[in-house]
Parts: C-alpha cells; structure tokens; sequence
C-alpha cells in the first residue's frame, strides 16, 4: 500500500493505494524480511497529512514490523532463515546511544520503504528477534508503540511510588500502563482519555483513577506522558504537575485543530514551580533490544483490531476519526 502524495483524509478515504512493486533485494549485511504483520501508528497520519513531511514519495509506510528472515545479503549472519524478527521506526543510525538524535537516522517507512507490504530490508543489526510468548499479531504493537512507551517512560525520570499520568489511552499508553505497573508496582497511575469506553477499559488494566481531559486527577503527579495529537493536553499535563514534576510528549506532530488552547495557558497554574517539558524524538535499536525482554516477562499484553492489508487506508481513518481500542494491525498474506 503506497502514499504518492499527501491528503487531507478529512477530504479523502483512500490516501494509499495497492500496488505491485519488485520483492527488495538486502545489500550486504541487511536481511529480507517476509512480512506477517504490521501494527499502524499516528505517525503514519502524519505523514499522509503532511504534517510529518515524507521524506520520499511513493513510499511504502508502516514501521510496526514482524516477518519472518526469508534472505540474506553478503555477511548477514546474525539471523538464520525463518528467525521470526521485528523492525521499528529506526531503520538505520549510527549504532550510538543517541543515534536517534543524529542526521544519520533513517526511519523505516519514511526514509525508506514499510511495513504495508509482503516484504521489506533492513540492516540485520535494526531486527530483533521477537520473544516466543508473542504471537504475531500481539507482537507487532510491541516495536513502536511499545518500544517508545518504553523510552518516554524512561524519560519521566521516576522512582518506585511516584505517582504518573497517561494522556491518551491508544496503542501506546495502553502499553505503558502496564510496563508502569511492573517497572513500579508501587506507584499510582492515573490516565485522561475523552473516550469513556477507554477509561473504562484503563480501570480494567489497573489505573487507580480515569477521566477526561478537563478533569484534576485526586493527586498531583510527579510525571506525565502525552501521547495524543491535541494541544490542550499540555494543559491537562501541566496542570496536575507537582512541583519540578515532568511532562514527557510522545506524539511526532501535533494538529493544528486546538491550538488556540495554548492561549488558555497559565505561567502560576501550569509553568511555574520548576516543571519541565520534555520531548520523545525516536527510538534506538537499544531500547528496543532492552524492551523486548522486559515485554515477555511481563508479559504485556496488546490489546489488537485485526485488518487486511488492502483495509489499511480504513484502519488509517478510524484512527483519524478516534476509533480507537488498543492497537490496529494489518496481517499480510500472499
């Protein structure tokens, strides 16, 4: 499924369009990678409405990647011939610990072709083998909405007891959720969503309070992580800070629809007492290879909606419209 161009999907459904393109052949030290299934991310909203420019059009989007190893490139030998791997955003770097802020990134579906397809290459140190407990479909939220739930939970900066609040309740913090709950199990976790099918669903998974957006959580809290594309969640972050408390913004672009929000905001209530903002900017192959097994011992559980690949352009417009329950997936057949 290719982007030619960018659209407005509130003026157009089918953004992508199903193509026949040649099966990639791996350069030295990458793998093809056979794919089974590939989870779809806001990012790839981004991309479509142009907020994210493509780096390259037609692409081929799509970067929540699990396949199976079906060829090698000369010195590709980390991986055997029918290894289950997963691929992430981060098609390729530097290998540094902060490859993700260096101009060397490549993210996959974006600088180079995705995961909305039958096959894909990748160098093999950027695949990751996917824990045995995972199947297919579960494991695919798992290299992007996971993986960088991860990092921005990383990010928070907290201690076992502090007190953490998720904006948004998709793909990513559903995750986070319950990574908070085993990386911190004595913390509260405290969850603003619109959705109230999906504050009840966070009660489900273990959050000791829900409610919306124009809501004070019963307790200041130490950090909180965004991952919605509206701006008056920075309100709703910044607001149930605690003193030097840290808002961490896991989102790749914001819409521009509420951004008159930002006028409502207030220096005494919601920037003074040393608070901090801090973004997520990609992911490393470490977080990942750190994540996976953190992910199996849990082990978490994605919740997932099941697509076929020529329904991508409908998962990507119920994600745009709020219809959202856990992770969207696409599985791959041919």
């Amino acid at each position: 499924m290719c982007l030619k161009k960018t659209v407005s999907l509130a003026d157009e459904t089918q953004p992508l369009c199903l193509c026949d393109l040649p099966v990639p052949e791996p350069a030295p030290f990458e793998i093809l990678v056979r794919i089974e299934a590939c989870a779809v991310c806001r990012t790839e909203l981004d991309q479509i409405e142009g907020r994210l420019v493509p780096a390259k059009l037609p692409v081929v989007p799509g970067h929540q990647i699990v396949g199976r190893v079906a060829g090698r490139g000369a010195g590709a030998s980390r991986f055997k011939s029918g290894d289950r791997v997963g691929i992430g955003w981060i098609h390729s770097s530097l290998g540094t610990i902060d490859e993700n802020l260096k101009t060397e990134f490549r993210a996959t579906g974006y600088h180079v072709n995705g995961g909305y397809a039958e096959y894909v290459t990748v160098g093999q140190d950027y695949a990751f083998l996917v824990p045995e407990i995972f199947d297919t479909t579960r494991a695919a939220p798992l290299l992007c909405s996971g993986a960088i739930g991860f990092r921005a939970l990383k990010l928070c900066g907290l201690k076992n007891g502090d007190l953490l609040g998720l904006i948004g309740f998709g793909g990513s913090n559903h995750l986070v959720l319950q990574l908070a709950k085993h990386i911190y199990p004595d913390s509260k976790l405290f969850v603003f969503t619109r959705d109230q099918k999906e504050r009840q669903f966070a009660r489900k998974l273990g959050a000791s309070w829900a409610g919306d957006l124009s809501q004070e959580a019963p307790l200041g809290l130490n950090a909180v992580i965004d991952t919605t594309p509206i701006w008056k969640a920075l309100l709703t972050g910044l607001g149930n800070l605690l003193p030097v408390g840290r808002l961490v913004i896991n989102a790749i672009r914001k819409e521009d629809i509420d951004k008159q929000s930002l006028l409502e905001m207030d220096y005494a209530r919601h920037l003074w007492m040393e608070k901090e903002i801090k973004s997520v900017a990609n992911v490393t192959q470490h977080d990942i290879r750190d994540f996976l097994p953190i992910a199996a011992q849990i082990p978490l559980k994605p919740e997932v909606s099941t697509y076929r690949l020529e329904e991508a352009n409908l998962a990507l417009c119920e994600l745009k419209n709020g219809k959202i329950h856990g992770s969207k997936v696409l599985l791959i057949s041919g």
